[in-house]
């Protein structure tokens, strides 16, 4: 199973939060891929399994980076069809805007028809940190992670 992960982080913490995903993710026998958004062409994304995408808070959005990542994907339409996909987000503050940065790419990601798997624990969308990567927000994305690959092995098994 070959999971993708992409971010794009200007601060870094968005970065750090894609390394401990990707790591969680290899200790749980994932295939996986750690990119920033500027080393990825879209059809890369029909070579995956699993594709987490994470962004930092704009406005209450994605960064432009992977919003146009998510445009050139328009071009294969329908092909990541019952791919598993995950999101995650850092803002600044508390009420930032994460819940709906991370919604904007599940959103992205259902529109393909991408498989997407809630919590109901901890961050039900997908991992959030506020300002740094705290304990709170490193265990919600190795949690994340972990649910992820037993999906992701659950499919594709």
């Amino acid at each position: 199973m070959k999971v993708i992960v992409i971010y794009y982080s200007r601060g870094g913490t968005t970065k750090k939060m894609a390394e401990i995903l990707a790591d969680e993710a290899k200790n749980n026998q994932c295939d996986v891929v750690l990119k920033d958004v500027s080393e990825v062409k879209a059809k890369e994304l029909l070579e995956y399994d699993g594709i987490i995408v994470g962004s930092p808070t704009y406005y209450g959005t994605l960064a432009a980076q992977i919003k146009a990542l998510f445009d050139e994907s328009v071009a294969f339409h329908g092909q990541l069809d019952g791919k598993l996909g995950a999101a995650f987000s850092s803002a600044a503050n508390i009420a930032g805007g994460n819940e709906t940065t991370v919604l904007s790419i599940l959103e992205a990601m259902l529109i393909h028809g991408m498989i997407i798997q809630g919590d109901f624990k901890g961050d039900h969308y997908g991992p959030v940190a506020i300002g740094n990567v705290d304990q709170r927000s490193e265990d919600n994305c190795r949690r994340n992670v972990q649910r992820f690959c037993r999906l992701l092995k659950k499919i594709y098994e």
